[in-house]
């Protein structure tokens, strides 16, 4: 049986992951991801109403046309974890195979409510949920298995699909976080029975492997978001937060904290009500009972006018926006497009950092530069990292041991980044590390 690695998407960029691995006659495909930005530099762009062609036109979701000329059936659709960039292109291109969609129960969930709000396409692949230490068998030559995983999202795998010549790791996106604020840390006894078991080829993450040491624990963040919010206890004006809405992690720290200090957490904007609403519907989070959830942008606005009406510290919104997104609630809150006033000495916690790429640089500029117009003070930087720095990939690396390493998920520079990273582990370029651009094929001796 000859194995194959298949570069689909995401190796050219931070987005849009898609990676398939063809064994014989079989292929299993890892995640199939979307790539925001470039939805969002084509402002009339309605995704759920858009053709794939056209989407793969604009470079904002995987070009799986190469797969026509792949020879083997796809047998599972795979993904790692809930966010966009792994699972946002499946309303578009999953209905094209005829093959199980399979996830953890959280992912599924989320894949379940993007295929409800498609209108182009008609979605009928099954879902299958799989917990972290299941296993599901594909067919008599493979099988999957999902091995606990810490990152920015709650419920992340790192999925194993083994075969007849060793293991095949998918390993985009992970930290290896030994106190998380969510969930247990990651099942190193099973990467270390894995590695010794014989991994064939690791696909990895590549996105901070230049920075050194070790990425910190959500703990750290949670000390840091603690420390200022409970700085201003006895303050009268707003304190307003704003996080990535699929990080339930640090929203359930930043509403204990609005708890702590006797301000009503209220969570607002659509994308925090539908990952908020959904782990606590599946009880993978409990938040302070008193905390609100408005998605609805009608919804939004009356309780902004009631918070204005009531005192700004009787409440601790919980918002969307930091990266500047247009019609985001930060975005209309510093452009004075809602009911509720930025004014002087209003604090503005940002517990995110800015996603690299020009755009958002821009419209996060444009945010902060309206907010302190407006007489606000901001507090950036609130925030740790959701994927593995340097020293983290080193013990990876150590503890699986693979044949073979494709650095995934980066710009050239950064897979370059992560082969220079791995000659100090005895591996060489070209041999036994490979890098690969969208579109290449590799197979594995």
């Amino acid at each position: 049986m000859d194995i194959e690695i298949i570069a689909v998407g995401g190796y050219d960029e931070v987005g849009r992951n898609m990676t398939a691995v063809r064994c014989g006659k079989e292929i299993v495909i890892f995640d199939m991801g979307l790539r925001l930005d470039q939805v969002m530099i084509h402002e009339d762009a309605e995704l759920e109403n858009m053709h794939s062609l056209d989407l793969i036109k604009i470079g904002a979701i995987p070009d799986d046309t190469m797969m026509n000329s792949v020879e083997g059936t796809v047998k599972a659709i795979v993904c790692s974890h809930g966010h966009l960039d792994h699972i946002g292109a499946i309303p578009k291109l999953a209905h094209r195979y005829n093959a199980p969609i399979i996830a953890a129960p959280y992912a599924t969930e989320l894949i379940r409510q993007q295929i409800s709000g498609e209108q182009k396409f008609g979605v009928n692949n099954k879902l299958f949920a799989l917990k972290p230490g299941q296993r599901y068998t594909i067919s008599q030559h493979l099988v999957l298995e999902f091995v606990r995983a810490q990152h920015s999202i709650i419920d992340t795998v790192t999925p194993v699909l083994h075969t007849p010549h060793g293991a095949i790791v998918y390993a985009c996106d992970f930290k290896l976080d030994r106190t998380p604020v969510i969930g247990e840390p990651p099942d190193f006894a099973r990467l270390r029975q894995i590695g010794k078991e014989g991994v064939l080829a690791l696909i990895v993450e590549s996105t901070y492997v230049d920075r050194p040491g070790r990425c910190p624990s959500e703990r750290i963040a949670r000390d840091l978001v603690r420390d200022v919010i409970t700085s201003y206890e006895d303050d009268k004006s707003s304190l307003i937060v704003s996080t990535f809405s699929s990080h339930i992690a640090r929203v359930k720290t930043i509403a204990e904290c609005a708890h702590e200090i006797g301000r009503k957490p209220v969570l607002l904007g659509r994308s925090m009500e539908k990952y908020a609403v959904t782990a606590e519907q599946m009880k993978m989070v409990s938040l302070p009972q008193d905390t609100g959830i408005f998605g609805n942008r009608r919804t939004v606005d009356r309780t902004l006018r009631r918070i204005m009406k009531e005192g700004k510290g009787k409440f601790l919104p919980i918002i969307t926006g930091h990266q500047g997104e247009p019609g985001s609630i930060l975005t209309r809150l510093a452009l004075g497009d809602t009911p509720y006033q930025i004014t002087k000495g209003d604090k503005i916690l940002f517990s995110a950092n800015v996603i690299p790429n020009p755009m958002n640089f821009g419209q996060r500029y444009m945010v902060e530069a309206h907010l302190k117009m407006a007489g606000a003070r901001l507090f950036p930087d609130l925030h740790v990292s959701g994927h593995a720095y340097r020293e983290d990939h080193y013990e990876f690396v150590s503890l699986l041991n693979p044949q073979h390493i494709i650095p995934a998920h980066g710009n050239i520079r950064m897979t370059g980044s992560y082969a220079e990273f791995t000659k100090d582990l005895g591996y060489v370029l070209g041999n036994d590390v490979h890098i690969m651009s969208n579109g290449q094929r590799l197979k594995l001796n």
